[in-house]
């Protein structure tokens, strides 16, 4: 813990400078108080996990560009629980899954797309083309301006990616 008497770090000079402008910004963009003040503490939590304060030149272009990829990962991940229960509510009464294995769906779904996240572009697409448009390899070499063994290799990777990111399936 730090002393009264002792100099504020790096750190603690960019949050208490910029925090409140962050926070501001967030607002603006997403008109939820809430989730601007969560995305704001997400990103000075990156910028302390992956390397302090050290070298930052332009602090506000290099906030501003942290939150908006934060915010652009909660969107996609919002979307993907709604197209989830889009489908679900076609499915018939029955067949409507309880609400603990709603929720263990979901998390898994998110865990799949922090998953994706980790590969190149083309392995991310050839994953997404085979799995949800059911394409051949072939068909996916040529969306993509590849070779099918290439597909082959991006999938496999994919594959392994997702099956170890969903700790149910990994497990023995």
């Amino acid at each position: 813990m730090l002393s009264a008497t002792s100099p504020p770090s790096d750190f603690q000079s960019l949050y208490r400078e910029h925090h409140s402008w962050l926070l501001r910004w967030l607002k603006r963009r997403l008109h939820d108080a809430g989730l601007a003040g969560d995305l704001a503490q997400d990103t000075f939590i990156k910028v302390l996990v992956a390397r302090g304060s050290a070298g930052i030149m332009q602090p506000r272009p290099f906030l501003a560009t942290i939150a908006s990829r934060l915010l652009a990962n909660h969107c996609r991940r919002v979307e993907l629980e709604r197209a989830y229960l889009d489908a679900l509510l076609l499915q018939p009464q029955a067949s409507m899954p309880s609400p603990e294995s709603l929720a263990i769906v979901l998390e898994s779904l998110q865990l799949v797309d922090r998953a994706l996240d980790k590969l190149s572009g083309k392995a991310k697409a050839a994953f997404l083309l085979a799995h949800l448009d059911g394409m051949t390899y072939a068909e996916i070499a040529a969306e993509l301006g590849t070779t099918t063994h290439s597909v082959k290799k991006y999938l496999s990777k994919a594959n392994l990616l997702c099956f170890f990111a969903v700790p149910d399936f990994a497990a023995p």
